[in-house]
């Protein structure tokens, strides 16, 4: 397998195990990494989600380009709507899902990334969408998620210059959360602990709003705040975390 699924602790970490090829997105890579995702939604003591490219070099290097040539353009497309569904179960996910980039996170590496709720870099990440090198653009996602974290017209330059960031203009930009010296996996630990400990459905309902919402006019997007604000009162762990706030104690969530 070239996709690795492993625990530690309440996190979940899918690994891109193909460090020959700088962890490159086959179509089969692909499907193992939709059964990850898959599998981690059934695990519901999961916290989090973290996604790791094996080796020193590369998160993820993009494509194979090798699959991609002398292809019908039906295949094409069912290619690219591959990748798309894969990532979008992130969206779906019930917990945030955390890149952790090192090294080159190239084309779908990158629109992987884009997929998750966060992304920490080392200081040696390089970030790219040089899909206009080859003649081609985004497929995965980037043309969609990028505008979004970044801006149009910083998105724009990025995709339709192919060049490659640096993790410092990365993390001016928005495009990452930080930037990690040292202890990539062990900083992702305590970066997802600040939120872990909180009620899951209470940070599903955030993560609903804040998502959603981007897509929605303002009227449309306070109003999914107030469905979902409403919903989050029902929950057990809101009342015992407004009973816990008034006796001055630390709550005790159940995720319920």
């Amino acid at each position: 397998m070239s996709v690795d699924l492993s625990r530690n602790g309440e996190f979940a970490f899918i690994t891109l195990n193909r460090p020959e090829a700088l962890n490159a997105l086959s179509f089969a890579i692909l499907r193992q990494i939709g059964e990850a995702i898959d599998a981690v939604a059934e695990q519901r003591d999961v916290r989090a989600l973290f996604f790791t490219g094996a080796g020193e070099k590369s998160f993820c290097a993009g494509a194979d380009i090798k699959e991609l040539r002398n292809r019908p353009l039906a295949d094409q497309r069912r290619g690219a709507e591959l990748g798309q569904g894969v990532f979008a179960k992130l969206d779906r996910l019930p917990v945030a899902s955390i890149a952790l980039v090192n090294g080159f996170a190239f084309g779908g590496g990158l629109e992987l990334a884009l997929a998750c709720t966060f992304r920490l870099a080392s200081a040696t990440a390089r970030f790219g969408l040089p899909e206009v090198k080859l003649g081609l653009i985004p497929g995965y996602g980037g043309t969609q998620r990028l505008p979004r974290l970044v801006g149009e017209a910083r998105a724009l330059e990025i995709i339709m210059t192919g060049r490659t960031l640096d993790a410092v203009e990365a993390e001016r930009i928005g495009l990452v959360n930080r930037i990690v010296e040292t202890g990539l996996v062990d900083a992702g630990l305590e970066f997802a602990r600040q939120f872990s400990r909180y009620s899951l459905p209470t940070l599903e309902f955030a993560r609903r709003a804040v998502q959603r919402g981007a897509d929605l006019p303002l009227v449309e997007g306070l109003q999914l705040e107030a469905e979902l604000s409403t919903l989050a009162y029902r929950t057990r762990d809101a009342e015992e975390g407004m009973a816990a706030f008034e006796e001055k104690r630390k709550p005790d969530f159940r995720d319920e």
